[in-house]
């Protein structure tokens, strides 16, 4: 293959992955519930119900990010922080990944890795959520980074990552089936599985301690307390104003981020329910399917985290981290990193935390709390081989010598593939 096929088949995979999500899972849905034999009829139906509910998602997200992003800016100019690493957020990151020269291969070959796995009977999750393959990317393009432009070790890096994923999503979906309700669902999302993976220990230690192990706030218990205070809405109404008066918006600003943060709680789990209306025909199918062909096999249909922060104590978990991450950023030695683009997604890093905490909002705190603080650290190691990969996709701030991700770089699985091509470059 010359150079032209090469850059034709580069320019037609960027341009796919362009379209977003909310266009590539409806595809991939489409295809794997043709495969499951599913009726066209109804495969065209999950699929675009799926589109149109990660769209809602997307915009419910929108309105978090774009309402907390600026609340969290203003926060940081009240506290004085000077920090010179700035956190881009997952999206430049993602961007970055796929721009990468090792991004149109690794897609392919994380693709038939999971289908051997599969095969083989390593893992049982079918991860169709192409477009999250950006985190076994980013592995690969950090090898690829370190090691001075080596393939083969960029391809080892990505798949290393993948497994590493896979094997949690497949540890973690009895708990995501019982806490979100999401039946034969996995979630290997990179990020999400990263930092369950420390934070699940660090849950089950804080658990135990004396005078916390028995104090059990989740959102049922708050509505039975506190009558309509407690409800979700309410819930995020309240955290909202918490955030904006520590923002130092004025009664105005503060009450409009109260409501943006309710309309976060409520309108999110509607999102994800619209989305679980098109998954079950094809999640049904693919057990069906595989039970009729593979005597007691189970399959798990791998998808987003986006799916689980719908439910009301990962939500109230992510609001109540975003002070506290940002109080973390000044008060730990050696961090450099400037939290502010992940700050709306730490949902997302609390998922697993949460469930395994059964919504215990103090314990999924408190554990995010100590996960959050190796993040930033993680984050601020990351800082000069994720600066190196973002040249020419995202500018510097004002101030900021360096750019890291919290999704990226404080993600513990990421942070090893770090260490390991570092290694690696030292000693060939």
């Amino acid at each position: 293959m010359g150079e032209v096929e090469v850059s034709k088949l580069y320019d037609g995979v960027q341009y796919v992955l362009n379209l977003g999500p909310t266009v590539i899972l409806p595809i991939a849905i489409f295809i794997i519930a043709l495969i499951f034999r599913v009726q066209v009829k109804k495969a065209v139906r999950s699929a675009i119900t799926i589109g149109i509910g990660f769209v809602g998602i997307n915009l419910v997200i929108s309105v978090l990010s774009d309402n907390l992003g600026p609340a969290a800016q203003q926060m940081v100019k009240n506290f004085g922080l000077h920090l010179t690493i700035i956190d881009a957020g997952w999206p430049a990151a993602a961007a970055a990944s796929f721009a990468s020269p090792v991004a149109a291969i690794l897609i392919p070959v994380c693709l038939v890795v999971n289908l051997i796995l599969i095969f083989f009977k390593v893992t049982k999750t079918l991860d169709i959520d192409i477009w999250n393959y950006w985190h076994f990317i980013a592995a690969g393009a950090t090898g690829y980074i370190v090691t001075g432009g080596n393939w083969w070790f960029a391809i080892l890096c990505a798949v290393i990552y993948e497994v590493f994923v896979l094997l949690m999503a497949d540890r973690t979906q009895g708990m995501v089936e019982n806490f979100y309700g999401l039946k034969g669902i996995s979630l290997p999302t990179g990020s999400t599985a990263a930092f369950g993976f420390i934070g699940i220990p660090i849950g089950w230690l804080i658990a135990r301690i004396p005078g916390i192990r028995n104090i059990h706030v989740d959102p049922e218990t708050i509505q039975k307390r506190f009558g309509i205070f407690g409800e979700p809405m309410m819930m995020g109404l309240i955290l909202g104003i918490i955030i904006g008066i520590l923002a130092g918006y004025d009664p105005g600003e503060i009450f409009k981020l109260g409501i943006s943060m309710a309309s976060v709680m409520f309108l999110m789990p509607r999102m994800v329910k619209i989305l679980m209306e098109g998954l079950i025909p094809i999640s049904e199918s693919a057990r069906d399917f595989m039970k009729s062909r593979f005597k007691n096999r189970e399959l798990y249909i791998g998808l987003d985290a986006a799916l689980s922060i719908g439910h009301p104590a990962n939500i109230s978990t992510g609001l109540l981290l975003v002070p506290i991450t940002l109080f973390l950023a000044i008060i730990i030695p050696g961090n450099k990193v400037l939290p502010f683009g992940d700050l709306a997604t730490i949902p997302f890093y609390v998922s697993f935390v949460v469930a395994n905490r059964k919504g215990n909002i103090l314990h999924s705190v408190l554990a995010g709390t100590v996960v959050i603080a190796l993040a930033l650290l993680m984050a601020t190691d990351y800082g000069p081989v994720h600066t190196q990969m973002m040249e020419g996709i995202y500018k510097l701030p004002k101030g900021a010598t360096e750019v890291s991700t919290l999704d990226m770089g404080g993600n513990f699985f990421n942070w090893v593939i770090l260490k390991f091509s570092q290694l690696w470059a030292a000693i060939f």
